[in-house]
């Protein structure tokens, strides 16, 4: 393996944490959003109880993948950073209004149309975000920044339905004890993992109608493996839900969402931005890339052990269970 090829497989290692952890935040926002019934406002307890704890750790991950980039793949950087601003920025700022409407929303019990306006601002945010990613992420496949293309919208929406699917997942599992909230979460997640299947399918059709290199990468062996593989996982996604087996569905979304990231690389690979520049072409010198991977290597002795404190103290058997009682 050269230092190009680790690299590249520690910026996916990074987008895969932040598309599993970071996606389940924003999908938690996403169903903030969409709470309904008579437990409405339980759902939304719940959700505020799952991602208060850990959403701002988990941005770590989109932090590390773009520090990887400007300094293993420059060129790639500073061309994906210009012709994907408008996309990125619209991303950002969806980042940042929720984190500061999550904020503001739990500090304004004596302001009742306060909370009601930060809890809109941050569903609102936690729709935008993962938006814009994913259709930042359809507008570099194609390899022409066309952010504003139907495939790349698509792949938007495809992002958006993933992050619901893993927040509804997740939620199965945070919720302690059988009861209705619970099976309110399952039934979401159900239906989004049906949503992730159709808007996947549509997504490829668009891919073939107007991307006809992109449709012929995707069927490439690596991509086409990867894909069939998350297909795959999304069904045993849906069966541990239904045989109420939550842990397994939490690990098998994880897992959906990695072989769906792995199928985007096995598309592009050799590629960092097809037609424009590959892994190689955008790298830094090796001693550059070598003293990247030392950095992140002795970075990780510290930052791993320290997340998973923090998720044992927060998510831990000790931790104070969720209450359903309204």
């Amino acid at each position: 393996m050269t230092l190009v090829d680790g690299a590249a497989l520690v910026g996916l290692f990074a987008i895969a944490l932040y598309a599993v952890l970071g996606g389940a935040d924003f999908g938690g926002g996403v169903w903030d959003m969409f709470a309904t019934g008579p437990r409405k406002q339980a759902q939304r307890d719940a959700i505020t109880h799952a991602i208060g704890p850990v959403w701002e750790a988990n941005h770590v991950w989109m932090i590390f993948a773009i520090v990887l980039l400007f300094t293993c793949f420059p060129p790639a950087f500073a061309e994906i950073a210009t012709r994907l601003n408008a996309p990125l920025t619209f991303a950002l700022v969806g980042i940042v209004m929720r984190g500061a409407a999550f904020v503001f929303r739990n500090h304004t019990d004596e302001a009742p149309r306060f909370a009601h306006f930060w809890t809109v601002v941050f569903g609102v945010a936690s729709l935008l975000a993962p938006f814009w990613l994913g259709d930042s992420v359809g507008a570099l496949a194609t390899g022409d920044y066309a952010w504003g293309s139907p495939f790349a919208l698509s792949v938007g929406v495809f992002a958006l339905v993933v992050c619901a699917q893993i927040a509804g997942v997740f939620l199965v599992n945070e919720v302690r004890g059988e009861d209705e909230l619970r099976r309110d979460f399952r039934r979401r997640a159900v239906r989004a993992t049906v949503a992730v299947w159709l808007v996947g399918v549509v997504s490829g059709l668009i891919a073939r109608a107007s991307e006809p290199r992109l449709f012929a990468a995707l069927l490439t062996p690596t991509a086409f493996i990867a894909i069939g593989t998350a297909v795959f996982i999304g069904l045993g996604v849906a069966f541990a839900l239904h045989r109420h087996w939550n842990i397994l569905a939490r690990a098998l979304v994880g897992f959906e969402a990695l072989a769906i990231l792995i199928g985007w690389f096995g598309a592009q690979a050799p590629a960092l931005v097809p037609g424009r520049f590959t892994l190689q072409n955008a790298a830094s010198s090796d001693a550059m890339l070598r003293a990247f991977l030392i950095a992140a290597a002795i970075g990780a002795v510290f930052l791993i052990p320290s997340l998973i404190f923090l998720i044992v103290v927060f998510k831990g058997p000790g931790a104070k269970p969720v209450s359903s009682s309204y």
